[in-house]
């Protein structure tokens, strides 16, 4: 099944490297991610500077006819099972501050003694959409766990959705496609990316139009859905860079 070809897609700050990111600042890569033809930026949290000026940032974007999602390095479930409401509130209220579609963050550790109730209120009250994205961690990206979580709040009302990591899964040892298959209701947004092995490592690299397992994964999910350029980008010319793989994301 194909996807709309008028997919939003979004590119991740983080692709251009976190060293170039902090050198140049976000500032520059809304420029380069507008004229490549994308629809949205994912703005790394980690690579923004001290006490950043968000509503300037929010200004540009809007300038440039981006739309944002918030990435952030925090857990939804600390190992106690509780929520970090004081984190996580300031993450929110930073998001809603930069305008964004949506907050990303790993499910942290998420047994049967979580705290479904704080979690459900805090949910409740956030004035930005969360998605639970699978990571590359020991209890990030768990399948079972993920699946038990967005199983229950489907059940209980709880609006959260998925945002599915191509390429991470294959640092916990889970098939992509298995994980596709039983998540696949739930995925809001999509990380794009393959993956190869350098070695005895695992290398996240750009995808390729000849390459049919990224796509394969896509034709899991929603007609349509909003997906990111999730791999490296490097080279002289960014913004040819860019387009290139943006026009083979909207395309596949």
């Amino acid at each position: 099944m194909k996807a709309s070809l008028t997919a939003p897609i979004v590119v991740t700050s983080s692709s251009y490297g976190a060293e170039f990111v902090r050198e140049v600042g976000h500032d520059h890569l809304i420029s380069i991610i507008a004229a490549a033809g994308a629809s949205g930026v994912e703005i790394d949290r980690q690579l923004l500077p001290p006490s950043p000026d968000l509503v300037q940032l929010r200004s540009l974007l809007d300038e440039h006819r981006l739309f944002s999602v918030y990435a952030a390095p925090l857990v939804l479930f600390q190992p106690n099972g509780s929520v970090a409401r004081d984190q996580l509130d300031e993450l929110m209220l930073e998001a809603q501050q930069l305008g964004c579609r949506y907050v990303k963050l790993s499910l942290g550790d998420f047994s049967p003694l979580s705290d479904m109730l704080e979690c459900s209120r805090f949910v409740a009250q956030a004035p930005v959409p969360l998605l639970i994205e699978n990571d590359r961690s020991s209890h990030g990206g768990k399948l079972d766990a993920i699946a038990n979580f967005l199983a229950v709040c489907s059940g209980t009302g709880v609006a959260v959705g998925m945002s599915f990591n191509m390429g991470d899964w294959h640092w916990r040892g889970v098939d992509p496609e298995l994980a596709a298959r039983i998540l696949a209701r739930h995925v809001m947004y999509v990380h794009c990316s393959s993956v190869k092995k350098n070695g005895e490592t695992l290398e996240t690299v750009a995808v390729d139009e000849d390459d049919s397992s990224w796509q394969r994964l896509l034709a899991y999910f929603p007609r349509g859905v909003q997906r990111a350029i999730a791999f490296p980008l490097a080279g002289h010319d960014l913004e040819a860079l860019t387009r290139h793989y943006v026009g083979i994301l909207k395309s596949a």
